[in-house]
């Protein structure tokens, strides 16, 4: 055998050992549950579609017909999700639960990350199925890419035909980039505990009296309605981080 064939042969052998060592500490994992569940309230009440009045912070009075937005790229910091394979989930507030299972490595955590949004290269990505469907009615164009936030309904304050409200909030391309990362710690600066074969659900509030009072004000009054990105979805999007809190946690069998 020649010097440079005895060379290649050992650097497969080395690859395939570095593998198999990969997928038997895999195989070896201790690993938990990790369950959130989203809860969705206004006014300090839990949100009603269609039939209940609420009172943003400025006064103004709306009904909410229709809240949906995208969970995307969830972490605890430390890279331990295991099987979130698809990467985005839809929250959706007609269902009667939001909630999403992910496997993690059995620890203790002090803080959760995800992107309220979609990134870019699924913005480009082509029909998709699952959570990003285009058929989910979360999908502009292929050229304006995903709604990441929506909600829609009606106020006495809107200027719109109809009375209506209706905030489509996204975009992907440089400067009108509306995706944020939302980071939430735990309550009273508590750690989350992840146990070998269990559950451990967060349960996350979207407060939306932070949708129009945050880093920015929004005013039904001035802008009811917005469809496209740039512009008003950046403002919008800068309040995202204040939507959501960890309210609760709690461990099962």
């Amino acid at each position: 055998m020649s010097k440079a064939g005895y060379h290649y042969i050992k650097r497969i052998l080395i690859l395939l050992f570095f593998q198999t060592t990969a997928l038997h500490l895999v195989a070896q994992q201790k690993t938990g549950t990790l369950q959130l569940r989203f809860m969705h309230t206004a006014n300090n009440q839990p949100l009603v579609l269609r039939d209940s009045n609420y009172i943003n912070p400025f006064g103004e009075n709306y009904v909410v017909n229709k809240l949906k937005y995208y969970i995307g790229e969830i972490s605890t910091g430390s890279s331990k999700i295991i099987n979130d394979s698809t990467g985005y989930y839809l929250i959706n507030a007609a269902n009667e639960e939001n909630t999403i299972d992910l496997k993690i490595e059995k620890g203790s955590y002090q803080f959760l990350e995800f992107l309220l949004g979609v990134d870019s290269t699924n913005n480009c990505s082509g029909a998709q199925t699952g959570a990003l469907d285009p058929m989910n009615d979360m999908f502009w164009t292929w050229n304006s890419g995903y709604i990441f936030f929506k909600m829609e309904g009606s106020s006495d304050s809107s200027h719109a035909d109809l009375q209506r409200i209706e905030y489509h909030i996204g975009g992907y391309k440089g400067n009108n980039n509306a995706a944020r990362k939302i980071k939430l710690s735990m309550p009273k600066g508590e750690n989350f505990r992840i146990r070998e074969n269990a559950v451990t659900t967060l349960i996350i509030e979207t407060n939306l009296d932070h949708f129009w009072k945050g880093t920015n004000n929004i005013k039904i009054s001035e802008m009811a309605a917005w469809m496209s990105p740039g512009g008003f979805s950046l403002k919008a999007a800068d309040n995202f981080q204040g939507l959501f809190s960890i309210k609760e946690i709690s461990n099962q069998p």
